[in-house]
């Protein structure tokens, strides 16, 4: 009940942590405590994933980069995939916000330079594809010409 009053956890990470805690204990056991858990709501994967994915978002990562880190704590895919979109209007403004404060409006990078393509990286790293990055790249970039594209 202590990890679960701090935070939410996956069932999955929740195993972990009292299989660490209490390496002694059967295994059964724990499953059971689990189990009595998510029967009494007080822990629901769906939550978790719920929180986790609004937590995140607001923090800058995107889709590929959460559902990576979902899987990882066990969440099952169909759950992610009830909670987790990859065509959500949000990435495109997430990626935005990010290329701002990358890259204030005064600063004049061009498209292949040096600077571009760490703002890519970054922006990939972080979760987001190549083509919503430069879709939102290719609208603060300057053209061959020294113009902002439109």
């Amino acid at each position: 009940m202590d990890y679960l009053a701090r935070r939410e956890h996956s069932a999955f990470e929740l195993k972990q942590k009292l299989t660490r805690k209490y390496p002694d204990a059967e295994i059964e056991l724990v499953d059971a405590v689990l189990g009595k858990l998510q029967q009494q709501k007080l822990q629901s994967d769906a939550r978790f994933t719920e929180a986790y994915i609004r937590y995140r978002k607001s923090r800058g990562f995107g889709y590929l980069h959460l559902k990576a880190d979902l899987d990882r704590r066990g969440v099952a895919v169909a759950v992610i995939d009830e909670y987790l979109y990859e065509d959500d209007t949000d990435w495109l403004q997430i990626i935005d916000s990010l290329v701002t404060k990358k890259m204030p409006n005064e600063v004049k990078i061009e498209f292949a330079s040096k600077q571009h393509k760490k703002i890519l990286r970054f922006l990939q790293a972080r979760g987001f594809s190549a083509l919503e990055a430069s879709r939102v790249l290719s609208e603060k970039l300057l053209n061959k010409w020294g113009q902002r594209n439109k």
